[in-house]
Order: structure tokens, then C-alpha cells, then sequence
């Protein structure tokens, strides 16, 4: 046996036991470097109102803290405001059930010629077997949804400390960044850092405005059909449907949609078939043109980065793709050397093949082609000084003839 052979087993079963190991610790704490990314995005997201509060003389650790108690200060009014308009709507809502199970038995009797009651339809329903599975399942459920509450909060509350470090600490954590680089790369670390903070700035400010223009569309279409509490609707309309990817805008026009069946089950469609068309115009004309300008990056390239992001962290990476990308093409464009692009039709969009530039006669020429004829006129391309030395019968000087008649 080799002396090597030993050691380099010894070798492959330690690297393997490493490689096992990192990837057990990586996949227990994927969930806390998610939430970390989060926190790191949303203490980017808030770095410039920090900094120019701190810029007058205030303390980073207070500044941060009051940007923070003004966000949760506007979401706890914001989620109580909604709360107590949807637990009113709800209490509604049981009031009238019994009036709108007999609208939709009356107009079925009608359509379909049948004999339908309310008593028969509640007895069916109160005894049928899927009511009594539901109701099994919801209160063995309560222990979960418990449970999924309290991990929810105990997330919320680790995004927001970490984003809160990061915020107050910013100087102090870029500078124990550059300490263990070499001073060459701590310019590009500082530089990169900087793009980020734009790009994840803008790309909140070009949310903020794809839900102001959603909140103001919904608004008119709620008071146009009398929906009460549309102020507060159109708020939630545009914040969910923005700040909470993939399923917020579905989650955002739930809540209208509800809020509209109390006052007319048709007004639900009407609210239904706007979100949808507003949807589709969002996401092929609003949406590429705001985020190509506020973030600087191709719509295509942002779409694409949404998809990736989603497939990559799910909804997490959809918030944060965009931002992220933008931050990193900014980055490397710095890196990449451009050169001067050749006038060629092919880049302005054009034929490589030129067209046959037609050789148009003078107009002299033309006429006089069109009087005399074919046969005498000048030919294409000749010109009237050609025309004399070529025919001396039309009194043209001839070879060895000098001026003055000789």
C-alpha cells in the first residue's frame, strides 16, 4: 500500500464530513440568512432618510428609531382602520345573508323553473357531510394557525432588529467591512454600497407611485358605484397589491370585491373585471415604463429578475430581485469597457443591402431628349461639350484648327 493512501482517504472522508456538515448548518439557517437578506434590504431602504437626519446633528440610533416608529405607527393605523371596517362589514354581512340566499333562490326558481326554499337549502347545507369535515378541520386547525401567527411575529420582530442594527450601525459596518480589505477594494466595496442604496431607493419610490396611481383608479371606480369606506379600500388596494408580490394583487381585490357584494352582488363583478383589466395594464405599461426609469433597468431584464427571484426565495426573492439586479448591473458597468459603434444600417435597424442608386439626366438633357428624339439627343451620359467633339459637322472646331479661323 502507498504511505500516501491512508492519509488522502483520511482526507476525502474529512472534506465529506465537512461538506455534509455545512450543508445540514446552511439548510437549518436558511430561514434566518432570508431574513437577514430582508433586513439588509430594508435598512437600505431607509439609509437615506437616516442619513440626512443624522447629517443635522442627530444621533444615527434615534434617527433610525424614529423613521421605524413612524413606519409602525402608520401600519398600526392602517391595519386598525381596516380591521374594524372589514369586522363591520362582516357583522353586515350575517344581517343580510338571509336576503341574499332569497334573491339568489328566487332568481334560480325563475331561470331554471324549479322550487327551491331557503329552509330546504339551509337544512342541506347544515347537514351535509363537507360542513361537518370543515368544521373538524378548523378547530384542529386552531393550534396551527396559533402557531403560524406566533413564528410569523417572532420573524417580524428578527427583520426588524437586524434592519435596525444596520441602519444605526451602517458606518460602523462598512467599516469593519474595508478593515480586512486592501485599499484597493475598499473604494469599490464603498462605491457598491452606495449603488445599492440608490437602486433600492428607487425602486421604492417607483412602488410608491404604482400605488398611488392604484389606489386613485380603485378609488374612482368605488365611488362611482357607491362602495362605502372607499378611501380606505383604495389605500389597501395599493399598498397590498405593490408591496406584497405574487398574490397581493389577488389578496388586494378580495377585500373590495367583499366590501361590494354587500351592496350589490353585481357590483363584485363589476369590481372583479376592473382589477383584472387593471392588472393587465399594470403589468405590460405602468410597471416596465416606472421601473425602467426609477431603477434603470430593462423591463425585460426586470421581469425576468422577478421570476428568477421568486423561483430562487419565493416571495422574498420577488421583493428583492429587482433591486438587486439594478444594484449589480450598475456595479459591473463600471468594469465593462464600451467602444464607439460603427455607422452600419444594421444597428439603426435597417438592411445591410443598399439600394441601387438610379443615375437621374440633367433636365436640359431630359428635354431636349423628349423634342428632338432619341436618335439625336444627347445620350445619358453625355454632356454637351462631349456632344461637340464627337460631331463636327455641327460646326464644331476640328483636329488641327486654332482659334481666329485658320
Amino acid at each position: 500500500m502507498p504511505r500516501w493512501l491512508p492519509r488522502a482517504v483520511v482526507m476525502a472522508l474529512a472534506l465529506y464530513a465537512c461538506f455534509r456538515l455545512g450543508s445540514w448548518a446552511f439548510d437549518q439557517l436558511i430561514g434566518l440568512l432570508i431574513n437577514i437578506l430582508i433586513a439588509f434590504f430594508l435598512a437600505l431602504a431607509i439609509e437615506p432618510a437616516v442619513g440626512r437626519m443624522a447629517g443635522r446633528g442627530m444621533r444615527r440610533g434615534l434617527a433610525t428609531f424614529l423613521v421605524f416608529l413612524v413606519v409602525f405607527v402608520f401600519g398600526i393605523g392602517f391595519v386598525v382602520l381596516l380591521g374594524s371596517m372589514l369586522a363591520g362589514q362582516i357583522v353586515d354581512m350575517v344581517d343580510e345573508f338571509p336576503k341574499y340566499l332569497d334573491s339568489v333562490i328566487k332568481w334560480v326558481n325563475q331561470t331554471f323553473h324549479t322550487e327551491l326554499s331557503r329552509v330546504e337549502v339551509q337544512d342541506s347545507l347544515l347537514h351535509s357531510d363537507w360542513l361537518q369535515k370543515y368544521v373538524q378541520n378548523s378547530a384542529t386547525g386552531v393550534l396551527d394557525i396559533s402557531t403560524t401567527v406566533l413564528g410569523g411575529l417572532f420573524r417580524l420582530l428578527t427583520i426588524f432588529l437586524f434592519s435596525f442594527y444596520f441602519a444605526a450601525d451602517g458606518p460602523r459596518l462598512r467599516r469593519a467591512l474595508c478593515s480586512v480589505l486592501p485599499p484597493s477594494r475598499q473604494a469599490e466595496v464603498l462605491r457598491a454600497w452606495e449603488i445599492a442604496v440608490d437602486k433600492t431607493g428607487g425602486y421604492l419610490y417607483s412602488r410608491g407611485l404604482m400605488a398611488l396611481v392604484s389606489g386613485v383608479a380603485h378609488y374612482i371606480l368605488l365611488v362611482v358605484l357607491g362602495v362605502p369606506y372607499a378611501p380606505a379600500l383604495a389605500v389597501w388596494v395599493g399598498l397590498v397589491s405593490q408591496f406584497i408580490p405574487t398574490i397581493g394583487t389577488y389578496l388586494a381585490g378580495a377585500l373590495p370585491m367583499l366590501i361590494a357584494f354587500t351592496v350589490d352582488p353585481w357590483y363584485a363583478l363589476w369590481v372583479l373585471g376592473f382589477v383584472l383589466i387593471y392588472q393587465q395594464f399594470e403589468n405590460y405599461v405602468l410597471q416596465p415604463k416606472l421601473t425602467s426609469k426609477t431603477v434603470d433597468i430593462h423591463p425585460a431584464v426586470a421581469f425576468g429578475s422577478v421570476i428568477a427571484g421568486t423561483a430562487l426565495l419565493g416571495a422574498v426573492g420577488a421583493l428583492i430581485a429587482i433591486p438587486a439586479v439594478a444594484t449589480l448591473q450598475a456595479f459591473l458597468g463600471a468594469y465593462v469597457k464600451r467602444y464607439a459603434v460603427t455607422e452600419d444600417p444594421r444597428v439603426g435597424g435597417g438592411s445591410s443591402r443598399q439600394p441601387r442608386q438610379r443615375q437621374r439626366r440633367p433636365l436640359g438633357s431630359r428635354v431636349r431628349h423628349l423634342v428632338v428624339g432619341p436618335g439625336r439627343g444627347a445620350g445619358p451620359n453625355r454632356t454637351p461639350e462631349a456632344e461637340g467633339a464627337g460631331d463636327g459637322s455641327h460646326g464644331g472646331s476640328t483636329r488641327g484648327e486654332e482659334p481666329g479661323g485658320r
